[in-house]
């Protein structure tokens, strides 16, 4: 039996997938940009490592200026806020099970036991760290709508984005939809969305983490991860953007009245080529801060660039969860919180701190590019200033598009829901492509012929969907069919496990070998393209080899259809199918795992561990596998595409 040149694996792990908002239902973006992708890597780890050592943890974010506003513009609805979000959650929930998402837990950040979890491990966190003397509380600005007489959270605040360079119009009181983060009295524009007047800035004290003091570290970050080929490149390169320093562009018509300033100590740099503003850049964010205030008085219009600045803890929103450990008439700002809430849940189904503090364990985090911000520069600092949280592997995936349109469910055109798409394709269909959708790399379209007015019905259009799905309805189901169909009509459901040809062998040995190193940096798409090569070419094995047993034993006389005894060829042919389809099932378990746990159990084996592939013995013992009824399908097309 082949020795597997061995990935290295931790002995525990956790994945999460990020938390989707309380305030909707899930679209297709949630689901294949991060859910089924995480789902795949965290069903391999456990088929890898085992079971019980893998936590795959998610949940919904109760909290958060989107559910309040949600809750605020909702119609015909009479329960609580509670009641709104459990409501969603329910949804979210249901959803993630029709696409075969296997999590270990998934509740909410404000729901049950991981309601009070994650309360109790926020005043943990929160007391840690101020302790450490890592928490600033401070004056700040905040948007009060006179009209409504009421101070508006960030998702009832719009305008565009102060960040240099930034064309997002779709900016919020302190981050756009672009992830730039920013002083609320930055935005530009600004608009209360509860009366469209313009809001006035109030001071409000609030807590702060110093994010700043980390600059080093997260410096010394960005440069291992550069060095670690498993991590992709747009993690270091987008939290490099944040590790500048302080610097504010002034347009160059202003440069007299600039120089009439008495600003804190900063460098000029005048504007390069046909650019329209100069640069001063500052050594710290405070200083900064103070030349911002003095511009504003001289009546000169300025933009910021990226760099860390403090990282807000709370703010005064009622639906929240507490700071008491901080301030009882607080509340902590969903951001922050649900960095930990991840860590909260594991708390209620495990020990949390033996997967998420030991030397012998790995956390690996799927998310959205927008959102590498926090987990990939304010998430690593806090981890380091608490001191005993492992730093995790980000893996952030691009977006996924509608079309060629960004899929959000905030946008113009309105992406479909995750359960809509289960009206025209499968799970395990849209599992297999989104997987080969390639979002490592860039982000990429998806374009579902259904919903596609001007090809939908044009025949000569192949839906691009159904690529991956072929793959499974055609040659995954044609190769099980064929082991068992043979195994069933001439040796009587028994297969003889002979040691597989060389050429079988070494086939699988290499193609496993791949797999491992591809699933080690994440490369889901690299394995789709791996896997459609490697059942094809299985599938040849078998025909080919079929074909020519068949050919020989006619030739001596042997019919096996009237009775005819089967030759040694044959039951070689057999047993090199049945191990190509073996492990065909255990690279396609983490794809597909309802047709891959189907075909496991009529070949009867026991499950899906790569070491217990490893541990049998082909030599010749015999196995009996399920009778499967005529013209039984493994993997089935949705009810829709056989119209």
């Amino acid at each position: 039996m082949r020795e597997l040149q061995v990935s290295k694996w931790p002995k525990r792990a956790v994945v999460t997938a990020g938390m989707p908002y309380g305030n909707k239902a899930l679209h297709f973006g949630h689901i294949g940009g991060v859910f089924i992708p995480a789902d795949c890597f965290a069903r391999f780890l456990k088929d890898r490592i085992g079971k019980d050592n893998v936590k795959f943890v998610s949940g919904t974010d109760c909290y958060g200026s989107p559910i309040d506003e949600g809750y605020r513009k909702l119609e015909g609805f009479d329960g609580t806020i509670q009641d709104y979000v459990k409501m969603n959650h329910d949804a979210q929930l249901e959803t993630l099970k029709k696409y075969e998402v296997d999590l270990s837990i998934f509740e909410g950040s404000g729901i049950g036991k991981c309601g009070e979890a994650h309360q109790k491990m926020t005043d943990d966190v929160l007391s840690k760290l101020k302790d450490l003397g890592v928490l600033t509380c401070v004056d700040s600005k905040q948007f009060y709508d006179t009209q409504a007489d009421m101070f508006l959270n960030g998702r009832q605040v719009t305008g565009r984005c102060p960040v240099q360079g930034c064309k997002s119009e779709q900016a919020y009181a302190d981050e756009c939809s672009l992830g730039h983060q920013y002083a609320p009295e930055d935005l530009i524009a600004p608009k209360s969305s509860v009366t469209s007047t313009t809001p006035e800035m109030r001071t409000v004290k609030n807590w702060y983490f110093d994010l700043p003091k980390y600059l080093d570290f997260l410096k010394s970050e960005v440069e291992r991860q550069k060095a670690d080929a498993n991590i992709r490149d747009i993690v270091p390169q987008t939290i490099s953007e944040f590790l500048v320093p302080p610097i504010i562009f002034v347009k160059n018509e202003c440069y007299e009245d600039y120089k009439k300033l008495d600003l804190p100590k900063h460098s000029y740099k005048p504007a390069e080529g046909n650019k329209q503003s100069f640069t001063i850049e500052f050594e710290n964010i405070y200083d900064r801060d103070e030349a911002k205030e003095k511009l504003v008085e001289a009546g000169i219009r300025f933009r910021t660039g990226k760099t860390l600045v403090p990282f807000r803890l709370t703010g005064n929103a009622t639906w929240g969860v507490s700071a008491k450990a901080l301030d009882p008439e607080l509340t902590v700002w969903c951001w922050p919180e649900s960095l930990w809430a991840p860590i909260s849940f594991t708390s209620v189904i495990a020990d949390w701190e033996e997967y998420w503090c030991g030397d012998d364990t790995e956390i690996y985090q799927f998310i959205g590019q927008d959102n590498i911000y926090f987990y990939g520069v304010a998430q690593p600092a806090i981890w380091e200033a608490l001191g005993n949280i492992k730093q995790s592997r980000l893996i952030a995936n691009h977006h996924v598009l509608f079309g060629k349109t960004k899929a959000s469910s905030s946008s113009e055109i309105k992406p479909p829901s995750a359960d809509e798409l289960l009206d025209y394709y499968t799970a395990e269909q849209l599992r297999a492509h989104f997987l080969a959708l390639g979002l490592a790399q860039k982000s990429v379209g998806f374009s579902p012929k259904v919903f596609d007015a001007e090809k939908k019905d044009d025949p000569r259009v192949a839906d691009p969907v159904l690529k991956e799905g072929a793959l499974l309805t055609n040659v995954y189901n044609r190769l099980a069919r064929s082991c068992f169909y043979e195994a069933k009509n001439n040796f009587d459901c028994k297969v003889e496990l002979l040691e597989p040809s060389t050429n079988v062998k070494k086939l699988v040995s290499e193609t496993m070998d791949k797999y491992e190193a591809l699933m080690h940096k994440v490369e889901l798409y690299s394995i789709m393209q791996l896997m459609d090569t490697f059942i094809r070419d299985a599938n040849k094995i078998w025909t080919d080899g079929i074909k020519a047993v068949s050919q020989e034993e006619l030739s001596k006389g042997i019919d096996v259809r009237v009775g005819g005894e089967p030759s040694d060829a044959r039951k070689q042919v057999l047993a090199d199918s049945f191990y190509l389809l073996y492990a065909t099932n255990l690279m396609m378990h983490p794809i597909v795992p309802s047709g891959a746990e189907k075909v496991l159990q009529y070949m009867k084996f026991d499950d899906f561990n790569w070491d217990n592939f490893r541990n049998i013995v082909w030599n010749g013992e015999v196995h009996e596998v399920e009778e499967i009824p005529p013209r039984f399908d493994f993997f089935k097309k949705h009810e829709s595409q056989y119209k």
